[in-house]
Parts: C-alpha cells; sequence; structure tokens
C-alpha cells in the first residue's frame, strides 16, 4: 500500500530547485520526487555494494590493483 510522506524544513532554494527540474521534464513535482526516491531505494547502499564487491574478489580470487584497472581503462580510451 503507498504511504503518503512529508519532508519538513526543506530549504526553499532547494524546493524551487526541485520544482525547476520536474516542470522541465514535463512533470508535477510529486511525480518528479517519487520517480527520484524509487531509483534510490532500488540501488544498493554503500554497504551491500561493498559487500558484493568483497565477496566477488573471495569467490574469483581477483587481486588487480588500482593502477592496473586504471591502466586497462585507459588503454580503451587511446
Amino acid at each position: 500500500m503507498p504511504v503518503s510522506m512529508t519532508v519538513p524544513d526543506v530549504p526553499d532554494d532547494v524546493a524551487a530547485e526541485l520544482a525547476t527540474r520536474a516542470a522541465r521534464a514535463g512533470q508535477p513535482l510529486q511525480e518528479s520526487l517519487r520517480g527520484q526516491l524509487v531509483a534510490l531505494a532500488r540501488r544498493p547502499s554503500p554497504d551491500s555494494l561493498w559487500d558484493r564487491v568483497q565477496h566477488r574478489v573471495l569467490i574469483t580470487g581477483s587481486r588487480l590493483s588500482g593502477e592496473a584497472i586504471l591502466e586497462v581503462r585507459d588503454a580503451d580510451r587511446r
């Protein structure tokens, strides 16, 4: 069942910016915020993401250094 939420004390400039972004997207403010909240909730939390990374490293045994990763990434951009 959907739940209504109220967010108190939103600064005026923040509310105005969010309303402007919603209008530019052709959406009512509430619809825009609902979509952003749904997208936020679907993304893994930082802790959950870190747990997944650690699990993958344990399973695959991958031990690439940050330098090696950046080297491969940059080679693809040349």
